[in-house]
């Protein structure tokens, strides 16, 4: 199991994710944030519209998400 925290994978907390698979790590990062959406947070806000803006360029969400994987690769 690998832990990452909501800060690690573009989020604005703390909060400690763990999963076998990045693609399930990344859902419990996007469930978590929906939530804080939902909560009004602005500092979860924020962290989305960054997030946003890099989806508006395929090559650098692909590039993000390449990185994002390699930091859960590396986690124990």
């Amino acid at each position: 199991m690998k832990k990452m925290t909501c800060k690690q994978l573009g989020g604005a907390c703390d909060l400690v994710f763990e999963a076998e698979h990045f693609e399930e790590i990344m859902r419990l990062s996007k469930e978590h944030g929906s939530k804080m959406f939902q909560k009004g947070d602005t500092k979860h806000i924020e962290a989305m519209k960054a997030i946003q803006k890099l989806m508006q360029s395929p090559k650098a969400m692909e590039a993000w998400m390449e990185e994002k994987r390699r930091l859960f690769e590396t986690m124990t």
